[in-house]
């Protein structure tokens, strides 16, 4: 059973740097899709960044330049470099690894908070 756990939430001041790390188990990694979303207070789960199998990446309009997602398929991570922190950045960031319909996972989610 594929398991993703992500840690590296906390809180931060506007301007700071946080990075998230999500790590699977009970799949190979190097063949999943991953992802990270966040749910803010009221809203919809939105797309964060992701990044495929081969490496490649894709940002939300509302990161870029400020976020960076990567990969180590040797240890089995995904990773959000999170600079420049604002106040509406402010959710439960949440990782997800697809491989297909029928292999769709999702973590716990962990809590950024980004206030003075």
């Amino acid at each position: 059973q594929v398991q993703l756990v992500e840690s590296g939430g906390g809180l931060v001041q506007p301007g700071g740097s946080l990075r998230l790390s999500c790590t699977l188990s009970g799949g190979i990694f190097s063949l999943y899709a991953m992802g990270w979303y966040r749910r803010a207070p009221g809203q919809w789960r939105t797309q964060v960044a992701t990044i495929t199998s081969a490496g490649t990446p894709r940002y939300a309009d509302s990161v870029k330049g400020r976020f960076t997602i990567s990969r180590n398929n040797a240890n089995n991570t995904m990773y959000l470099q999170m600079n420049s922190l604002k106040p509406e950045d402010t959710a439960e960031y949440v990782c997800n690894a697809i491989l297909g319909p029928d292999q769709d996972y999702w973590g716990q989610g962990t809590q950024v908070t980004v206030s003075p």
